[in-house]
């Protein structure tokens, strides 16, 4: 009889599992709830530019109840509900700030928008969407007062480690304003996690494995992984319909053996939430996957990792 490997991260799964992390610190499981609070974004308000990213549609994402037109407590409140049918075992939530670029408002509104989130029944902390040139000291001091009592974390949409890539996408910032604010963030204590797209437009496959070199250099706790989804409505829409050449889009057996040679080269320490995207088809341009929920997709990924005996960082160096 085989004995069952413990990995370093303390358990059988062959990656280090963001879910399994939270049922460690508080007893049970974690279900998170997305709000849209109404923030918008420096590149869509003329600040740094209009349009937003080319990939951008964030409706995509919301789920039906993030609406900015309630209350982040209503908000949280139907959202709890709707995560206690599917999921009744989740007895504490943190509330996820999704939407756009969520320190993007004056110090005085975050703090009444964070403490609203903060007071709900059953919420024990905060997941914040940024971007990396959203982040100050006021921020930053105001994070670590309201970590006294709560689990604050910072997720930042990195995308691309290409500055090239980002300024084709409209990023309007660069990969060294990410090492900055994530090394600022991370230096005061707050959690910090990374959002990076796979498949964006110029990009080689060789050159996505090459970037986990430089990611896993990065003081992130969490990683998020998405496949490039262009979808409706976009900018990258219209650039796909008129050049579609431009595009290398995964299909799923691709895009799994791809993220087992991303996940093998992986800092072990960083903990996965996601490895890849999933939103309903109708706000799809181009539909790829045929609708595969993410829960297969995971069931797969992980299945073919104990067949090919591997797992996360098994060749980190």
């Amino acid at each position: 009889m085989n004995e069952t490997t413990i990995y370093p991260w303390g358990n059988a799964r062959r990656f280090n599992s963001y879910a399994e992390y939270f049922k460690k610190l508080f007893g049970s499981r974690v279900q998170k709830i997305s709000v849209n609070a109404g923030f918008t974004c420096p590149n869509r308000d003329g600040s740094k530019g209009k349009g937003g990213c080319t990939f951008c549609n964030n409706d995509a994402f919301n789920p039906s109840y993030c609406q900015p037109q309630k209350s982040v407590t209503q908000q949280i409140n139907e959202g709890i509900e709707f995560h206690r049918k599917r999921y009744r075992r989740a007895k504490n939530y943190l509330v996820y700030f999704q939407a756009y670029t969520n320190t993007y408002l004056p110090i005085a509104l975050l703090e009444n928008l964070y403490a609203e989130a903060l007071g709900c029944d059953g919420v024990v902390g905060l997941v914040i969407g940024t971007r990396p040139d959203c982040i100050n000291d006021d921020i930053i001091r105001l994070l670590q007062k309201l970590q006294q009592s709560a689990y604050i974390m910072l997720e930042f949409g990195v995308e691309s480690v290409y500055d090239h890539t980002l300024l084709r996408v409209n990023r309007g910032h660069d990969f060294a304003q990410s090492i900055e604010a994530i090394e600022m963030a991370s230096a005061a204590g707050l959690p910090c996690g990374g959002h990076f797209i796979f498949g964006l437009p110029g990009e080689t496959r060789q050159q996505m494995l090459d970037s986990i070199e430089v990611i896993n250099k990065l003081p992130l706790q969490t990683i998020k992984f998405h496949q490039l989804q262009i979808f409706k409505n976009t900018a990258m829409a219209k650039e796909f319909r008129d050049n579609p050449g431009h595009f290398e889009l995964f299909n799923l057996e691709d895009y799994i053996d791809f993220i087992i040679k991303v996940t093998e080269r992986l800092n072990p320490n960083f903990m996965i939430e996601r490895f890849a995207g999933e939103v309903p088809p109708r706000y799809l341009e181009s539909t790829v996957w045929d609708n595969v929920r993410y829960d297969t997709v995971l069931s797969r990924i992980e299945n073919k990792m104990e067949k090919l005996d591997t797992f996360q960082g098994k060749i980190f160096y």
